[in-house]
């Protein structure tokens, strides 16, 4: 059973972390950790974007830009870290995105963590940036083209003023913002990545959208040296077997990882997530802030955009958690998830006395995520984590997730929700009660 930890301050945890400095690209045990925070403490992060930036820069090995972590006070493998997210704010002005193609001959089995110079054949080259457009990144010593991917469709899109809304700009547009490409990405002083506003695409135009930011990284530090782009069962089954330095089997991958990377639209403010813990001190981090998503990520990128994040961690000890745990907003719960309102539930109490029962179950949402190398799989991870979780059957979780929630695409190939409504029993036994009745209202 899980309690929050209630050992004494050591004098060195800070109740506020500052974060401005980011890792190269990969997470595990030898990247230096900042803080500690004291457990109930404060982190705030500048997070630089996520994916597309980093991927056109292959001195990055990692895929993503991450924030550098974060050790908590108190945490220890074999717990988890409650991470309430108080905050999100976009500070870019705009972003470019769109589908990708990885380039052959710029890369040793994974375009993400292994890039080579095709000129040179040096590994994960510096670069330079040449004018603007899909060849301006440039091998700073034999000066190849040397970006990994580029678009097969892509845009640009410029926000309003309050970042509640996006468009997609023509071509001048967007070459303007090339021009001036750290600027209109408010990329964070720290930040290694060329942006990819540089690249300037501009194959949809005029197409307005809302933005409703959230994190698509963050989490635990994984227990040995992993990509961050691959700290997840889907992008994670790139590495087993591999050709490059961060190959890892089946059975080390499943182990090692934290799955951080979730792409889960509803990782945004007001949600809390329970993290598990495979590092002392947990290593928070996160990244690949996104401006706005449908669910499932399905054209493998979104709208990585800066900003600024405030979250809040508490140490639960024990829990034992293998993987996230969600409690989103209530708005974001499917519907048949979503708590039963007053009148339905009295509609539903009439109806069960009818039929001679005194009672209602007490139960209340929880989301538990799955990843996997497809979506079968990724599912079948969540249902099995959640059944242990909750000490449940897994057919008992698969009927639960069917009457009383769903299961969610949080990333295609092989990211998942499995979200239902528990009995209070179960989640008082394994400590998350009150996460949940924070959320959703005491029963």
């Amino acid at each position: 059973m899980a309690t929050k930890d209630s050992a004494a301050r050591t004098g060195e945890a800070r109740q506020t972390v500052l974060v401005d400095t980011f890792t190269d690209g990969l997470l595990g045990p030898e990247v230096p950790m900042l803080g500690p925070v004291a457990d109930g403490g404060h982190i705030v992060w500048n997070s630089a974007p996520g994916c597309w930036g980093p991927m056109i820069t292959p001195s990055i090995r990692g895929g993503h830009e991450v924030c550098q972590p974060v050790a908590v006070e108190g945490a220890r493998p074999g717990d988890a870290v409650a991470i309430r997210i108080r905050d999100i704010e976009v500070t870019s002005l705009a972003t470019s995105s769109g589908n990708d193609q990885a380039m052959e001959g710029r890369f040793n089995g994974d375009p993400y963590c292994a890039p080579v110079c095709p000129g040179c054949g040096v590994e994960w080259p510096a670069t330079r940036v040449e004018g603007i457009g899909p060849e301006s990144v440039r091998c700073a010593a034999c000066g190849a083209d040397c970006t990994p991917f580029t678009f097969t469709n892509g845009y640009t899109m410029a926000f309003d003023e309050l970042r509640t809304l996006g468009v997609t700009v023509p071509r001048a547009t967007a070459e303007g913002f090339a021009r001036d490409a750290a600027r209109f990405a408010a990329l964070p002083d720290g930040s290694a990545q060329n942006p990819i506003l540089g690249f300037a695409p501009h194959d949809i135009v005029a197409l307005a959208t809302r933005l409703r930011p959230f994190l698509g990284q963050i989490g635990t530090s994984p227990s040995t040296t992993i990509p961050d782009s691959h700290n997840a069962g889907d992008f994670g089954s790139f590495l087993i077997g591999a050709p490059h330095r961060y190959a890892l089997d089946a059975q080390e991958l499943q182990r090692h990882k934290t799955d951080g990377h979730m792409d889960i639209d509803a990782v945004r403010a007001g949600a809390i997530l329970v993290c598990p813990v495979k590092l002392d001190g947990a290593g928070i981090y996160l990244g690949d802030m996104h401006a706005l998503q449908g669910d499932g990520e399905i054209a493998g990128h979104t709208c990585d955009v800066s900003g600024t994040v405030t979250l809040q961690v508490e140490v639960l000890k024990g829990l034992g958690n293998d993987g996230p745990i969600l409690f989103p907003l209530e708005e974001d719960l499917p519907f048949l998830a979503r708590p039963l309102t007053p009148a339905e539930r009295s509609g539903a109490l009439a109806l069960a006395r009818r039929h001679g029962m005194d009672a209602l179950e007490e139960s209340l949402p929880v989301s538990v995520v799955g990843t996997g190398p497809d979506l079968n799989s990724a599912t079948d991870n969540g249902l099995a984590r959640a059944a242990e979780l909750l000490g449940m059957s897994v057919p008992e979780v698969k009927n639960r997730a069917t009457i009383a929630g769903a299961i969610e695409i949080g990333r295609h190939p092989g990211v998942v929700q499995v979200t239902f409504r528990a009995p209070a029993e179960k989640l008082e036994a394994c400590g998350l009660l009150g996460y949940a009745e924070e959320q959703y209202g005491r029963l």
